[in-house]
């Protein structure tokens, strides 16, 4: 189900007008339509994508400093989710161009299409666990050379970007994931190796950690993703390599998490089928964003 705000986004004046913010939380809802109603309410001022799940909710929305910052307060003192969004990190980089075109809000069955077979069965996703590694461990880490690092994004995003001595999946959607990582798994837990994964922000890793434990392996994390790494050290790119994709109109960001000007052509390979559509639709999505 989607509930779209179908006005349009309005440029604002300045250089880099446009605060972004983007969160996750998982925690229980037990009406996730009722919850996406009370957000949408809330989000006055703002455009971006939003999703509610049974599992919680994740999202991503733009506009002045001002109306973002309220937006980020209200949505934290909703009685929509009974405190459980205390202490919800927000995540902010900025702009020149409008991020979105309009605000959507999503109900979806999960919030990260992973699809797993009984994963009812699983303990649910953790975000303070102790395999959260901090960004000064997560350099460690790299530096010491031991430890699978995988990067749990999709291959046109690897392709873009990422960490240093990090093994790609070439996996066109994340579902795709579960099937390379089952068949590596046996010759990672044969060599002792933890796998220590990352994803832009941390929540695809948050909802893969406990089916990899359930898979034999030790699972560690870098606490905040890609964009928490390069808010807290000023020389990331010492540790990583290109630019990071983002799924809004910015396309990519460098490790200063500002705008690059890479365009989706560079990003896609309309040779691949999976990749094609996603050109089409970036930029489809960036004319309505620009009014072009």
């Amino acid at each position: 189900m989607s509930l779209d705000r179908c006005a349009p986004a309005v440029p604002m004046a300045g250089a880099s007008s446009w605060l972004h913010s983007s969160f996750y939380r998982f925690t229980p809802l037990a009406d996730a339509a009722a919850a996406a109603q009370a957000v949408r309410g809330l989000a006055q001022g703002v455009t971006g994508a939003i999703t509610l799940a049974p599992e919680g909710l994740s999202g991503a929305v733009a506009g002045t400093p001002a109306a973002v910052q309220a937006f980020e307060a209200a949505l934290v003192a909703s009685p929509a989710f009974g405190g459980a969004l205390r202490g919800l990190v927000f995540k902010h980089s900025h702009g020149r161009t409008a991020p979105y075109a309009r605000l959507k809000v999503n109900v979806k069955p999960e919030l990260v299409a992973l699809g797993l077979p009984g994963a009812e069965a699983l303990p649910p996703p953790d975000e303070e666990d102790d395999s959260h590694l901090s960004p000064a461990q997560w350099r460690a880490l790299l530096d010491e050379g031991r430890a699978v690092v995988l990067d749990n994004r999709n291959h046109f995003e690897w392709r873009l970007g990422r960490f240093r001595g990090a093994v790609d999946p070439q996996v066109p959607n994340f579902r795709d994931l579960r099937a390379w990582v089952a068949a590596q798994a046996p010759a990672w837990r044969a060599e002792g190796r933890p796998v220590a994964m990352y994803c832009t922000g941390g929540i695809r890793c948050d909802k893969t950690a406990p089916w990899l434990r359930s898979l034999g392996l030790q699972v560690l994390q870098l606490r905040g993703g890609i964009l928490g790494y390069f808010e807290a050290l000023p020389d990331a790119e010492r540790d990583w390599q290109g630019e990071c994709f983002v799924f809004d109109n910015r396309i990519a960001l460098d490790t200063r998490l500002q705008p690059t000007a890479t365009g989706p052509a560079q990003v896609y390979d309309p040779a691949q089928a999976d990749e094609a559509w996603r050109l089409a639709r970036a930029l489809r999505l960036q004319a309505a964003a620009t009014g072009v």
